[in-house]
């Protein structure tokens, strides 16, 4: 397995989350697409609007993981905070950013109408971070690498969120971090409980840890997936450990696949 492992976190930030209001579907995309990349999810949290709150996660994800994506919070209004409080955080002050303030105007200009006073502080990003350009909407997502851990933070609108995720952070994050592949791979059964299962398959699920290969068993009604997931430099060579070790698998129990 390879040694260059990048752990992540996803803050998403919203009242509207917490009461129900609002399904998170960004964490769910994210994970998947950085699972792709190569990087590690470490945990998910969703958490209020609250100064108090951002910063306090903020702190315990800087002890677990190189990077930290937060969605919302970056609209003009007053329950907007996420750019304020992340200049408590890193202690700085906010600055213009033309390029973001360009976009905004151009945004508003398609509509035929001009920027709005409230509306040219989207343009204002903290001092230290890069300006992430949003072609969707008027806030800029954010770009911060301190102290060896980025920090990214992005619009809350899925569809902003998305395009900024696959079109700039991602591939950022590939220059800025050597990942690993990750490869995953599911087995189906049924007609076997999961306890059962499990004991019949005792031994060769010992034998996956020395391959560096962990299994998840995921039940549903009718249904046992078996998830084996591993990770390292050569693609080639995870995909044809996992593949031996189903094989294996399949002369356990192939009536139950």
């Amino acid at each position: 397995m390879s040694s260059n492992t990048f752990d992540a976190e996803i803050i998403t930030i919203g009242d509207e989350i917490l009461i129900g209001q609002t399904v998170d579907t960004n964490s769910a995309y994210i994970a998947t697409q950085l699972n792709l990349s190569g990087v590690n999810i470490k945990q998910i949290t969703s958490i209020s609007d609250s100064k108090e709150h951002i910063l306090s996660s903020l702190n315990e994800a800087k002890s677990r993981a190189k990077i930290i994506i937060i969605t919302g919070g970056l609209g003009p209004t007053k329950d907007d905070i996420t750019k304020h409080t992340l200049c408590e955080y890193f202690n700085t002050q906010l600055r213009f950013d033309k390029d973001a303030f360009d976009n905004v105007e151009r945004i508003f200009h398609s509509f035929g109408m001009e920027v709005t006073e409230i509306n040219k502080l989207q343009a204002e990003v903290p001092h230290n971070c890069i300006a992430i350009n949003n072609p969707n909407g008027t806030a800029p997502g954010m770009w911060f690498d301190e102290k060896g851990i980025v920090y990214v933070s992005m619009p809350g609108v899925p569809y902003e969120m998305k395009e900024m995720l696959n079109n700039e952070i991602i591939p950022r994050i590939k220059k800025r971090f050597s990942l690993p592949h990750i490869y995953h791979k599911t087995v189906f059964t049924q007609g076997i409980g999961e306890s059962f299962l499990a004991e019949i398959i005792s031994d060769w699920e010992d034998g996956l840890a020395q391959q560096q290969i962990k299994l998840a068993y995921l039940p549903s009604p009718g249904i046992v997936k078996l998830r084996l997931s591993t990770q390292g430099d050569q693609i080639d060579l995870l995909k044809t450990k996992v593949e031996e070790s189903i094989a294996h698998l399949k002369t356990l129990i192939a009536e139950y696949i």
